[in-house]
């Protein structure tokens, strides 16, 4: 039994409706992502309660996977965090525990858990790469978050260590795209712009950028990382974390990617910036020479064109859109 249980590869993917959870399912469905031998399951808050653990475990028993994508967290944009750092601490260290306790309790061979750059030393040289993420503490206006998403990759190593576990973890840089959340008060940077100068631009006013422009952001769009994740949960065999980006090359100031929303949206009015609001980390440069050794052809979509297709999404899905 036990070995027909492995023939199949079973992938659950928590945080399956959020926004990477939906490039995934994209990439399966629409562009034949997904490989004969393969069920996919993708769940949402609705499904079960991670941070409780009775609940996980419960659903983890239920589908029994062979394979985790672990992408729910309690998150939220800069402003937020800088809130609730304690909720975000704890929630998500719950979350963690549970769900990869859970996926070994039903001896998944391979759990890949979603990272962020945010969880990288805050007073550091540039680029960054994996072998830098417990060099020092990390900003110290989301530490909650940041120290939380960091311990996954302790838990990763120990699961490792005791028991020889394949668990390992992603580190993508500033996702966008379809179902993102577009919460102007506490969503990202990218789809808070294009919220905001949506609204701006039915209402005539101009588009209110917070801050300067100035900090710099590599942003990837979700089905390219959704694409990456699929090589990470089929070839990837390392414990230690590979960051998913496009390159340094490909850094864009919060200015320019203002101008590029206004270009997407054919914006006509003004745009300010309000240098009163706080900037966050001026940059968080990564490196992706890692994943350029495995996949020196991956060919990412242009900015430019990933935010246009997101920015006609938003505006095709206005009504239904998270915000």
């Amino acid at each position: 039994m036990e070995g027909e249980h492995h023939s199949q590869k079973r992938v659950l993917v928590t945080g399956g409706s959020g926004l990477v959870g939906r490039a995934i399912q994209h990439v399966i469905n629409e562009e034949g992502g997904g490989k004969d031998g393969e069920e996919w399951i993708f769940l949402s808050s609705k499904d079960a309660d991670l941070m409780n653990k009775e609940e996980t475990q419960a659903v983890f028993q239920k589908h029994k996977p062979t394979h985790v994508i672990h992408l729910a967290a309690m998150v939220g944009g800069l402003f937020k965090n800088m809130r609730v750092n304690l909720d975000f601490w704890r929630n998500n260290i719950y979350i963690n525990d549970n769900v990869l306790q859970a996926a070994h309790e039903v001896d998944a061979v391979k759990v890949v858990s979603c990272l962020s750059t945010c969880i990288f030393p805050d007073k550091t040289t540039y680029p960054i790469d994996e072998t830098m993420i417990h060099n020092g503490p990390p900003h110290a206006s989301n530490f909650g978050y940041s120290y939380a998403k960091r311990m996954i990759d302790v838990h990763n190593r120990a699961y490792f260590e005791q028991y020889g576990r394949s668990y390992t973890s992603v580190i993508p840089t500033n996702v966008f795209g379809p179902h993102d959340n577009f919460n102007i008060e506490d969503g990202h940077v990218l789809p808070g712009l294009i919220h905001k100068a949506y609204r701006a631009q039915k209402e005539g006013k101009p588009l209110v950028v917070w801050g300067s422009g100035t900090p710099r952001r590599q942003f990837i769009y979700s089905l390219d990382l959704a694409r990456l994740v699929l090589w990470v949960v089929r070839d990837y065999n390392e414990v230690e974390p590979i960051i998913l980006s496009v390159g340094e090359e490909e850094e864009v100031s919060i200015k320019e990617a203002a101008e590029a929303v206004v270009r997407a949206l054919d914006f006509k009015e003004e745009v300010v910036y309000d240098t009163d609001k706080s900037d966050g980390q001026f940059k968080k440069t990564a490196s992706n020479a890692k994943l350029m050794r495995y996949l020196p052809n991956f060919a990412f979509t242009p900015f430019e064109k990933a935010l246009k297709e997101t920015c006609d999404w938003f505006v095709a899905n206005y009504d239904n859109a998270r915000k």
